[in-house]
């Protein structure tokens, strides 16, 4: 008897939608503990299969009620990566570009950072690497970090690069910590951020830099660091950190960035 598989392009679609969740799934988590964690799952998963296959009930009963409440336990260990994903999802939704609350109860929207601004910010950066001032710029993309900003000292004050160096001078009461850059102001400072759970971090960069992976990891904002030891400029944007980067490359990225914005 010759048995026939069928194969419809469901199936293959089916396919690649599976390899494409698991492949972004791994992204996400790579790094981190919650690597382990799903390695570990995915093991007592794949034993459960192994378990009911050779029908031995009492173990398979047993560790079907540890699968069951498995989703619950999954929500709450991953629940940084969930929101993560989400995140993602939510930022690449271009429809609210089009259909926004702005356009259409006609809600003046913030105004964004001129080309002169991004000068007085990369400027504000190099002063600080060749002075060796640490430093940590936040600026959000289309998400305005309300909690991050209440952590810390209000500002909203014009961007300048004076007004940046004098907030990170060492002897000043608000050098420690973050300043958060929203449109074309500053918007508070010694703001106090999240820090990266990845593991696989430099052990050499200091907390500034630790702290901007995490702001990265968990909005869609961009984090400038100065490094105080080496006067080196690093950028963290979605999860990954450019170090040392060049004051060419941070215009260029800085202009990506807020330049989408201006246009959207």
């Amino acid at each position: 008897m010759t048995l026939f598989i069928t194969i419809r392009i469901l199936d293959v679609v089916d396919i690649l939608l599976v390899a494409m969740l698991l492949y972004q799934i791994y992204r996400l988590i790579k790094g981190t503990v919650a690597f382990n964690i799903f390695i570990g799952l995915f093991l007592v998963y794949v034993f459960w299969l192994l378990v009911k296959a050779m029908n031995m009930e009492l173990l398979g009963t047993l560790m079907g009620q540890f699968i069951g409440v498995g989703v619950l336990a999954l929500v709450v260990v991953f629940q940084q990566e969930i929101r993560h994903f989400l995140l993602l999802i939510g930022t690449n939704y271009q429809l609210s570009r089009t259909f926004g609350l702005e356009k259409l109860f006609n809600i003046e929207k913030t105004k964004m950072a001129t080309n002169q601004q991004i000068k007085e910010i990369v400027r504000a950066c190099d002063n600080m690497a060749r002075s060796k001032t640490g430093a940590l710029i936040v600026i959000p993309n289309k998400f305005e970090l309300k909690e991050i900003i209440r952590s810390g000292e209000k500002i909203n004050a014009r961007i300048s690069s004076a007004l940046l160096e004098t907030i990170f001078f060492k002897n000043t009461p608000l050098h420690d910590g973050a300043v958060v850059l929203i449109g074309n102001r500053i918007a508070a400072a010694r703001c106090i951020l999240p820090i990266t759970e990845k593991t696989d971090v430099d052990p050499n960069l200091g907390l500034r830099h630790r702290a901007a992976l995490g702001i990265s990891e968990s909005t869609d904002a961009v984090a400038i660091v100065v490094s105080e030891e080496k006067g080196t400029i690093s950028l963290a944007f979605k999860g990954e950190l450019m170090h040392k980067i060049s004051l060419i490359q941070l215009s260029a990225e800085l202009e990506k960035v807020i330049g989408e914005e201006t246009l959207s």
